[in-house]
C-alpha cells in the first residue's frame, strides 16, 4: 500500500504543504500529517493545515513515503523535536524516499543525513548544506539515492514527479 508521511509545523510554507498533500491523494497515496503536538495548524500565508496526529504517535514503518515541506519559522521549531530528528535518521537508514523541499533540508541537516551527499535547499541555507558536510545544489530537484531535494516551490511540479519517480522505481520492482 502506498502510505505517506507528511512531517510539518506552525508556518510551514503553504504551496510547500498543500501541492504534495493533494499530489500524492491524486496519486493514491493514503496521506497522514503530523506535527509535534497533533493538532491544526497554520501556515505562514494563513492556510489551515489538517493534521492526523502528533509526532509521538507515529510508527514509521507504516510509511513508505516522507514528505518534509520548508518553512523557516517552521524548521526553526521542528529542528529542536528529538523524536522528529529520529524519524528522520532511522527513515534514511531504511533508504525510503525522502522528498524535501527549501529550508526542509534543515530539518536533514539535523537528522545527520545529508554528509557527503548532494542536497538542494533555499538558497540562504546553503552554507548551512555546505557545513553539514554535503554538497550543495541549486538544481530545481536533486536525487541522490533515497533524498530528493528542491530549493524553491517553483520548482515544485518537477520535485514531485522526481519524487514519485524514484518511489516507484524503488517499490514497483
Amino acid at each position: 500500500m502506498k502510505k505517506a508521511l507528511i512531517l510539518t509545523g506552525k508556518f510551514v510554507q503553504d504551496h510547500e504543504f498543500i501541492y504534495p498533500y493533494y499530489r500524492l491523494k491524486e496519486e493514491g497515496f493514503e496521506v497522514t500529517v503530523a506535527t509535534e503536538d497533533g493538532q491544526e495548524t497554520i501556515g505562514a500565508l494563513g492556510t489551515k493545515i489538517p493534521v492526523d496526529l502528533s509526532v509521538e504517535k507515529i510508527n514509521p514503518d507504516e510509511y513508505n513515503f516522507l514528505v518534509i515541506p520548508g518553512g523557516a519559522k517552521a524548521m526553526e521549531y521542528m529542528r529542536q523535536n528529538k523524536k522528529i530528528l529520529d524519524i528522520i535518521t532511522n527513515w534514511n537508514k531504511k533508504g525510503k524516499i525522502i522528498a524535501s523541499i527549501c529550508h526542509g533540508s534543515q530539518l536533514l541537516i539535523s537528522a545527520k543525513v545529508v554528509k557527503g551527499r548532494k542536497i538542494s535547499g533555499y538558497y540562504s541555507i546553503k552554507d548551512d548544506i555546505n557545513n553539514a558536510g554535503a554538497i550543495y545544489s541549486d538544481a530545481g530537484f536533486v536525487i541522490d539515492k533515497n533524498i530528493i531535494t528542491s530549493p524553491h516551490y517553483k520548482h515544485l511540479g518537477p520535485w514531485m514527479r522526481e519524487s514519485l519517480k524514484a518511489f516507484y522505481e524503488k517499490y514497483d520492482n
